[in-house]
């Protein structure tokens, strides 16, 4: 296994729309289990494929919640296939560091795609969990979680962002 680099905002990567997976080979079970190796060290609970620079329809969620009935989720080619309710959660991500803000979802989802051995996957998620999904999901489609923010927000994303890089430079 193998640490990647997590790709950061404003990598062009991270607005690609993901390809569906159409080969299940070993190359896949390794970008899968580097993937997990890659969320648990930054420590995170989710990463899809675009944020390490592999815009494939994959992702890997792991709340690392004791008393959580999945471990380690693996989605490949994931569909909501129902979703309903509405809440929302402040809401952060490995390829924006540094900055959160409350953004607005589905509260109860029904997601099915497949595992890295193509055996059927279907979750029926609600509070975090459905979350999460959702977030990753939209990292398959090209989105970020500011996309879903209010202007003010992202705003203030902006700013901290630009004023971020002008303390970077030498």
């Amino acid at each position: 296994m193998a640490l990647l680099n997590i790709c950061t905002y404003p990598d062009q990567i991270l607005r690609v729309k993901a390809s569906p997976v159409r080969v299940f080979d070993r190359s896949l079970c390794k970008l899968v289990e580097d993937m997990a190796e890659t969320m648990y060290n930054a420590p995170g609970i989710g990463l899809a494929a675009n944020q390490v620079g592999e815009p494939q329809q994959v992702l890997v969620i792991d709340l690392q919640k004791p008393d959580y009935e999945h471990g380690l989720i693996v989605l490949i080619n994931p569909q909501v296939v129902a979703a309903g309710g509405e809440i929302t959660y402040e809401e952060g991500c490995l390829s924006v560091p540094e900055f959160f803000a409350v953004v607005k979802r589905f509260d109860q989802i029904t997601v099915r795609g497949v595992d890295e051995h193509q055996n059927p996957v279907e979750i029926q998620a609600s509070g975090l969990l459905a979350i999460a999904l959702q977030h990753e999901m939209d990292h398959l489609n090209g989105k970020l979680f500011i996309d879903h923010i209010g202007s003010i927000s992202k705003d203030i994303f902006i700013r901290k962002w630009k004023k971020k890089q002008r303390e970077a430079k030498p």
